[in-house]
């Protein structure tokens, strides 16, 4: 028995050819933007559909979001139709993890710092360089442990750390290779952490969850380390902490503030309203720690996967709880 999928806007041309070709004969494909949805569409695959795309079709029962997270206005208007379950995709988890490792050697190891002074011809003193943080033997502790936190998890191990993880919800019935812990018993544990990995989406309960009397409970050489959503840490507060050395140092890939662009693609916008590009102890990056270049070919494989659950008669893997955000 076939399932119809409706792919809202088509992937890339190379990319489109790799999707075909993975999914399951049982699965009945039509793309947009020239076919409109369906009225048999079972299976909505787009991250901002309209109010029309929704409704079109009565045995619409998934709405599958092509990249992790759940857009906002999404949410608002998927809530209208309470027999539509939300589903996304978790392809560039790899990356992002990569990406919160990399954050965290450079920031500990104050790589961009001596980069540069090498580059501008001085060679620091090894005595010099006492802030150097030895990550072995120590505790990384993981807020949010989903697709991106358990790799990071296992990557912590590799490098000889211990690892603790938070997460939204925790139950007796499942197995962790790691403790895994509520976010009541946040502020217990976060002394014990010399590395924070930041892993959350932007909802009501992760904004501000991590503000200054949180981040005064790390150790004073502790390095945070955020691939999850800016709003999560307080901003203020995190660039005093690392200005005045209550921080030990940061690794940071999301912002606050985000360019509007313009029409040559470039933007010379700061990323946040504090001066973090004068501190040392920082590494900036772009929000880019879920590009690769092969990142296309993982979401054609990954929507590939997913879709094809429902051929072998199984269920959809990835939802989303509207409630919670993600």
């Amino acid at each position: 028995m076939s399932t119809a999928v409706h792919l809202l806007r088509a992937l890339q041309p190379h990319t489109m050819v790799l999707f075909r070709q993975q999914l399951q004969p049982e699965i009945d494909l039509t793309v947009g933007p020239q076919e409109p949805v369906p009225p048999g569409c079972q299976i909505l695959v787009s991250g901002r559909p309209s109010r029309e795309d929704l409704s079109v079709s009565p045995q619409l029962r998934a709405l599958v979001i092509p990249w992790a997270g759940l857009p906002a206005k999404t949410g608002e208007l998927v809530r209208e139709f309470p027999h539509i379950a939300v589903h996304n995709l978790h392809h560039n988890a790899a990356p992002t993890a990569e990406m919160a490792v990399g954050l965290m050697l450079a920031a500990a190891k104050r790589i961009v710092p001596m980069d540069r002074r090498l580059r501008e011809g001085s060679w620091p003193a090894p005595d010099r360089d006492g802030q150097s943080v030895v990550l072995e033997r120590r505790t990384a502790l993981i807020l949010g442990y989903g697709a991106v936190g358990q790799r990071v998890a296992r990557a912590c191990t590799g490098l000889g750390m211990d690892v603790l993880a938070v997460r939204r919800r925790v139950s007796a019935e499942e197995t962790h290779d790691y403790p895994v812990h509520a976010v009541s018993e946040l502020d217990s544990l976060l002394p014990r952490a010399q590395v924070l990995v930041v892993c959350l989406p932007q909802t009501a309960e992760t904004t501000g969850l991590i503000g200054a009397e949180r981040l005064a409970l790390l150790p004073p050489d502790a390095v945070l380390v955020n691939v999850g959503r800016g709003v999560v840490v307080d901003e203020t507060a995190l660039y005093q902490a690392l200005r005045d050395g209550g921080l030990g140092a940061a690794g940071l890939d999301v912002w606050w503030r985000y360019p509007k662009g313009r029409a040559d693609g470039a933007d010379d916008s700061p990323p946040s309203n504090e001066p973090f590009s004068e501190l040392d102890n920082v590494v900036m990056s772009p929000h880019r720690a879920g590009w690769s270049a092969l990142i296309e070919e993982r979401r054609a494989t990954d929507l590939a996967d997913l879709l094809n659950h429902v051929a072998r008669g199984e269920p959809l893997p990835n939802v989303v709880g509207l409630d919670a955000g993600y």
